[in-house]
């Protein structure tokens, strides 16, 4: 699942001349208060609030005295000075984007000011307005590389547009520009091209060597790469720039976490407030690791306390909205399954879901040879937005579940309209999720967890898991998908809207090859090898006995072969998905095949189970060809449901009862309808038929 919208804040120092200035008087000013600034930032950065804060506020005391005849760098240093308090003053935030503004006004040529302010939109989640900011300025100056940046940042967030091509444009203009060749190493940390990450912030340093940032990326590099010497010196590094180097353990929290390691992230996170206790990113990041690791009430009180110093932030507004929306719904533990959903949800979906993953744990744990840790929880929302909300901060995710380990959450059918998606397949996917991470240590790279899992979707039903499509015969035949050493890039930065579902069916081929050439046991050994440190191209060899470029090719030649000659008719979506299943469903009632129609019907509620006839044809069937356990379930979520005639609904479900030889339940559910409707004569004859029935055991 691609978790792609992500704060990033960009500072840009700006360094002034005297030996270049007209006005040496004026320019003594300008510079005196930039300096100021920036020598509170340099405080703040190297962890020393107290100094920050001092330098800040003896600037704005100027400022607010009167800002008449301030110049526009002037309005800008204010502007800076205010973001420096904003930790203690929410009201800050507002005056700082208003300095920006002032210096804009004051000098419309000076586009420091509106870059700023649009960095400043952008950093509390605006998006669109910062969109306009860089692009006023480009209009003006259409080789400004701040502001190329900021658009690569705006597409970043948005999940739209070549973030990393209009980066790469801003840095062909100023190869300098230490902020765009950070973005681009965590463009690549994100993707897990941990190579390229280390060349970017290493180009990074040898404009800056005191950046601390770069080196965080390389430490997170080192970290993930375990290796733990080379992570050392760097950390040791850090330490010499920076005494209390909070803003290094939060790098390495969000590096973590986007390689889903999110224990690590955790623990990282929770170094950096050791060291900076007010630190809004890391308040964030420990509660977001907790609430993904399933500590709902800890991660709740971190938001909480993050949200207090920064009101601005629309990630943990959401999530505290959705925090709210969690404590209405059900908790219920069933085996080694601990599921959340609405009263509602919990009691039409769980008879169906409870026993699917019972079945889905068994196979994958004899497959991997591996038991996850339990319980393992999953969370069904109703609301897309909530889910979406609950895996990215934002709303507007376009995946349908996602998997924390032992922490998972998707859509319930009622989220999407009728036959977008398939929730047993969708369950049984982030299931699988919860062995390759666990095997792995959370160390499998992404598009081996999705292929893995898609495969193991395929394997589970008939028709369930992503098949080769005509877009997939037709993007492989023009050489268009990536090669499987950068088949990640293919989730996290696809290059067209139909890549990232390519490279789903995509990689889970690429797994389907390696069971077919290397064994059964295969997956799970590369699983372990990740789990114990290797890279990804030593996993290969030490696996596989062959190198990832080697395998590329061996792959490409498999895939190929596999479907020279293949025509693909498309299968249906949405209501067209339904409606082939109720033609089915008509002719196998047509043919009195009841055994067949009892299995399309089952089918049919895996795509839309909130049809009250699909139920009362089901539990017809089922009771008919003595499946009367099934009959029961379904007998139970018509009740579920809310039909209008909730007495004659438990009649019925008496019955379905007494045919599973419950007598005593069955006898029980007539009597409470009885109490309610002594005269309803269907329940009174049902009474007499469970008297006369024999009782469990007996000979009949």
């Amino acid at each position: 699942m691609r978790l792609a919208r992500r704060r990033l804040v960009v500072i840009v120092a700006a360094v002034l001349s005297l030996a270049s200035a007209p006005d040496a008087h004026a320019q003594s000013a300008v510079d005196s208060r930039t300096a100021r600034i920036e020598r509170a930032e340099l405080a703040a950065r190297r962890g020393d609030r107290a100094a920050a804060a001092r330098d800040a506020n003896a600037l704005l005391a100027e400022y607010q005295r009167s800002s008449a005849g301030w110049s526009a760098r002037d309005q800008v240093a204010a502007g800076r000075a205010y973001l420096l308090i904003s930790g203690s003053d929410a009201g800050a935030v507002r005056s700082a984007l208003k300095a920006f503004d002032a210096g804009t006004a004051a000098d419309p040529a000076f586009h420091e000011a509106a870059l700023r302010a649009s960095d400043l939109l952008l950093d509390k989640y605006n998006g669109p307005d910062a969109k306009i900011g860089y692009e006023s300025v480009l209009k003006q100056d259409p080789r400004n590389a701040w502001a190329l940046l900021g658009l690569a940042r705006v597409m970043e967030f948005s999940g739209q547009g070549d973030a990393l091509g209009k980066a790469r444009e801003a840095l062909a203009i100023d190869p300098k520009l230490v902020a765009a060749h950070l973005f681009v190493a965590k463009l690549h940390l994100e993707a897990e091209r941990n190579d390229s990450a280390q060349v970017a912030a290493r180009r990074a340093i040898a404009v800056d060597s005191t950046v601390l940032d770069a080196w965080a990326v390389l430490g997170a590099v080192a970290y993930v790469s375990g290796d733990s010497a080379g992570y050392q010196r760097i950390h040791a590094q850090a330490v010499r720039l920076t005494p209390r180097p909070a803003a290094f353990y939060v790098t390495l929290s969000e590096a973590c976490a986007r390689q889903r390691r999110y224990g690590d992230a955790e623990r990282f996170a929770e170094a950096a407030l050791t060291l900076d206790s007010l630190s809004v990113a890391a308040l964030g990041a420990v509660g977001t690791n907790e609430l993904r690791t399933g500590d709902i009430k800890s991660g709740r009180a971190r938001i909480e306390r993050a949200f207090a110093i920064d009101p601005f932030n629309l990630w943990h507004k959401n999530t505290l909205d959705l925090l709210d929306v969690l404590a209405g719904f059900k908790t219920v533990r069933l085996g080694r399954f601990e599921f959340v959903a609405t009263p509602r949800e919990a009691d039409i979906l769980l008879p169906y879901l409870a026993p699917l993953l019972d079945e889905a744990y068994e196979k994958l744990a004899a497959r991997y040879d591996y038991k996850p840790q339990e319980p393992i929880r999953l969370e069904i929302y109703q609301r897309h937005a909530d889910f979406s909300v609950r895996t990215v901060g934002l709303t507007g995710l376009g995946a349908l579940g996602v998997s924390f380990g032992r922490v998972l959450a998707m859509d319930a059918p009622s989220a999407r309209d009728p036959g977008t998606f398939n929730w047993g397949s969708t369950a049984w996917h982030e299931l699988a999720h919860t062995f390759t991470l666990g095997l792995s240590g959370n160390r499998v790279p992404r598009w081996f967890s999705e292929g893995a899992s898609v495969l193991e979707e395929r394997r589970a039903r008939r028709g369930w898991g992503a098949e080769a499509t005509g877009p997939y015969l037709a993007a492989l035949r023009a050489n268009q998908l990536r090669p499987v050493s950068q088949l990640n890039d293919g989730f996290v930065r696809p290059r067209n809207p139909m890549e990232v579902g390519l490279s789903y069916y995509h990689a889970s081929l690429v797994c389907e090859m390696i069971e077919s050439k290397f064994g059964p046991t295969a997956l799970a050994s590369m699983l372990r090898a990740w789990r114990d440190g290797l890279s990804t191209e030593t996993v290969f060899q030490r696996v596989l006995k062959t190198d990832i470029v080697a395998f590329d090719k061996q792959f490409d030649t498999w895939v190929k072969a596999k479907f020279e000659g293949v025509r693909i008719t498309e299968e249906p979506e949405g209501d067209a998905a339904i409606a082939p299943l109720r033609d089915e469903v008509r002719a196998r009632e047509a043919a009195k095949d009841d055994r067949g129609l009892v299995d399309a019907l089952e089918r049919l509620l895996w795509i839309w189970p909130y049809d009250a006839g699909t139920h009362v044809k089901l539990a017809e069937a089922a009771a008919r060809i003595g499946e009367h356990t099934t009959a029961v379930r379904e007998r139970r979520v018509l009740l579920a449901l809310g039909p209008t005639d909730v007495l004659g609904a438990r009649v019925e479900l008496a019955r379905a009862l007494l045919g599973a030889g419950d007598r005593t339940a069955a006898r029980r559910e007539v009597l409470s309808v009885l109490e309610q409707a002594p005269t309803f004569e269907k329940a009174q004859m049902l009474l007499l038929d469970i008297r006369k029935a024999p009782p469990p055991g007996a000979s009949r």
